[in-house]
């Protein structure tokens, strides 16, 4: 199973998780993030939205995490990642995995 990259980040006004959806776009859900199959692929738009991120103080924390496709759906391998993306983990009616 290939691993892939997403690029996720803290938005300052609220430390709401947000996940890179296109170059300067930002989304809640990780189901809407850019994946990237290409390491330099990932390191550039890495690189852009830490700038970006910087730049427009919109948010903190910018960095990349490897996931795989499960189902057709993004999997964080990491259980730091799957807690960012989908809440906590001993309420699943709470957090974004309610709204799933």
């Amino acid at each position: 199973m290939a691993l892939l990259k997403a690029i996720t980040a803290n938005r300052l006004r609220d430390g709401e998780v947000v996940f890179l959806k296109a170059e300067g776009v930002w989304v809640e859900r990780l189901d809407e993030a850019a994946l990237f199959e290409d390491a330099a692929a990932a390191d550039a738009a890495l690189a852009a939205a830490k700038a970006q991120a910087e730049r427009d103080q919109y948010g903190v924390d910018v960095y990349a995490f490897d996931l795989t496709l499960k189902d057709g759906r993004p999997d964080p391998v990491k259980a730091r990642e799957r807690i960012r993306a989908l809440g906590p983990t001993v309420r699943t009616d709470l957090g974004k995995q309610a709204a799933a």
